[in-house]
């Protein structure tokens, strides 16, 4: 194992930044008290509770009220789903999502289907972006609900959500968005989007895992969940996860404060990878939208091998990668949002995902592209399918 360690899988988490950090220990050992607690040590931590959910709705320019603290991104994205549907005035029952949403949306509506629910899935382009019109064609009488993902986790796509959003609007549909992959990575105006529901997460803005929320918009009615006690008004219950919670407050602010140096610094050291990927290997195709695409996406596919044989190797060397979303890569198999988006078998399942954050260098770029060639050629030289 090299000395030198790489860390490109952001998508899947970040690196607490020590300013987070920082906030939150106190709530460890010093403000430990239940929020929901009626003494001096309780109104410490509610006090807390308040000033993240302040900082976590200025990141995306909503009310403090709207904001509903959760554990992870997967909570967040099953809340709104059972939440919205159950909680549903019409006696209507149809869904519209896109084929390549994250697992946390499409196993839950695969149950909520078996409730009688009817769910049409869009298909994507070669890009993995859902075109509008196709939404708009799918709408019944019986819509209640559209959830289409802000960008895709994977390629890095990012989609249309304010054209979507008016359509759901005209036709009095109800709109979820899971922006686990953006918020914090990219602006956000959940004004300007017009969703009625938005998932997003701590750990993919440099903030601790174990803490989410879900946006949903003065007036939506939404069913819990989890029973218990009143905590979040009643609609999530169970004790709030305080530092976590702190720690998601301070890193929404630190991400509002620094977002285009941010940007800026992660698509250059980006498109210096691609760009040397592309140059020093043949037979390599670049995944996802061009330009509609999240900072530090490079999902890249290497003709004629596989992609665990690829990141097993660039482990070796100190690098980390992907071979697709981190809640589907222990299945070894071909990514369903790079065969939804055309590619073949043997294409998908040759594909690495670099996705590179704010604290990776140039230099790290540059040392992962003079590994590679060589690890590839070794491996296509091993692989029946290569012809030289």
């Amino acid at each position: 194992m090299a000395d030198t360690k790489i860390f490109f899988d952001n998508a899947s988490t970040t690196k607490v930044d020590p300013r987070v950090l920082e906030d939150m220990i106190p709530y460890f050992s010093q403000h430990y008290g239940n929020p929901s607690s009626l003494h001096d040590f309780g109104d410490a931590a509610h006090g807390a509770l308040d000033n993240a959910r302040n900082q976590v709705a200025s990141l995306i320019n909503a009310d403090d009220e709207e904001i509903y603290f959760t554990s992870c991104g997967t909570e967040s994205n099953n809340l709104a789903l059972w939440g919205l549907t159950r909680a549903a005035k019409k006696k209507s029952r149809h869904i519209i999502t896109s084929v390549i949403e994250h697992q946390s949306i499409i196993n839950p509506l695969k149950d909520i289907r078996k409730e009688g629910w009817e769910i049409t899935h869009i298909g994507v382009d070669s890009n993995g972006s859902v075109n509008p019109d196709l939404i708009k064609k799918a709408i019944t009488d019986d819509t209640v609900l559209i959830s289409i993902m802000h960008a895709n986790n994977e390629v890095g796509t990012i989609q249309n959500i304010n054209e979507i959003s008016e359509i759901a609007k005209q036709n009095e549909i109800l709109f979820h968005s899971d922006g686990v992959a953006t918020a914090g990575v990219i602006p956000v105006d959940i004004g300007e989007l017009g969703v009625d529901a938005y998932s997003f997460s701590s750990q993919q803005m440099y903030g601790p895992k174990g803490a989410a929320a879900l946006y949903l918009k003065k007036g939506v009615r939404l069913k819990p969940s989890l029973l218990g006690g009143i905590q979040e008004r009643g609609r999530r219950a169970g004790t709030e996860n305080i530092p976590a919670i702190v720690g998601f407050g301070r890193a929404c602010e630190i991400a509002k404060d620094e977002l285009d140096k941010n940007a800026k610094h992660v698509s250059s050291i980006r498109d210096k990878l691609v760009e040397g990927i592309i140059r020093n290997i043949d037979k390599v195709k670049l995944n996802g939208h061009p330009i509609r695409r999240i900072p530090g996406s490079a999902h890249i596919s290497f003709e004629f091998i596989e992609g665990e044989s690829i990141l097993l190797m660039l482990n070796m060397e100190g690098i980390f990668t992907a071979s697709g979303s981190s809640c589907a890569s222990q299945a070894l198999k071909s990514s369903y949002v790079l065969v939804e988006m055309g590619l073949s078998t043997t294409m998908a399942q040759g594909s690495i995902s670099f996705s590179l954050g704010k604290y990776n260098t140039g230099d790290e770029v540059d040392r992962t592209i003079c590994v590679l060639p060589p690890i590839i050629e070794r491996l296509r030289k091993m692989s029946p399918l290569f012809k030289e």
